[in-house]
């Protein structure tokens, strides 16, 4: 399951014609029962199944931020906000999610 995360972070295809929000109403119950798996394996007593689960739960975590930092970016809410919600600095959201903007404008400057 890793690799999915990775393929979606940091291969860049967060943004690109919104996979991201496809990518994720595509998790079928199959994916949701791995995911409810993996938060008993991260909670169990052992240790490599835990560390394995805790990586992947952190994969999956970096993709919802990023899609609400994105969703929240087209509604207009400012990095000031985003870092507020997210409890870190203005400064620490925009260098972890502002190449998102760079995308946008890419793409839209490919659509003309």
């Amino acid at each position: 399951m890793p690799t999915l995360w990775y393929k979606l972070i940091v291969k860049g295809e967060l943004t690109e014609a919104g996979c991201l929000s496809r990518c994720l109403d595509k998790v079928s119950v199959a994916k949701q029962e791995q995911m409810v798996t993996l938060a008993r394996d991260a909670t169990g007593r052992d240790p490599a199944d835990g560390l394995a689960a805790v990586a992947a739960l952190g994969g999956l975590l970096e993709v919802l931020e990023a899609l609400h930092v994105e969703r929240a970016r087209r509604s207009g809410w400012s990095w000031e906000a985003i870092a507020q919600k997210l409890g870190v600095s203005r400064q620490a959201v925009h260098q972890k999610h502002g190449d998102l903007d760079k995308r946008k404008r890419r793409l839209g400057k490919r659509g003309r």
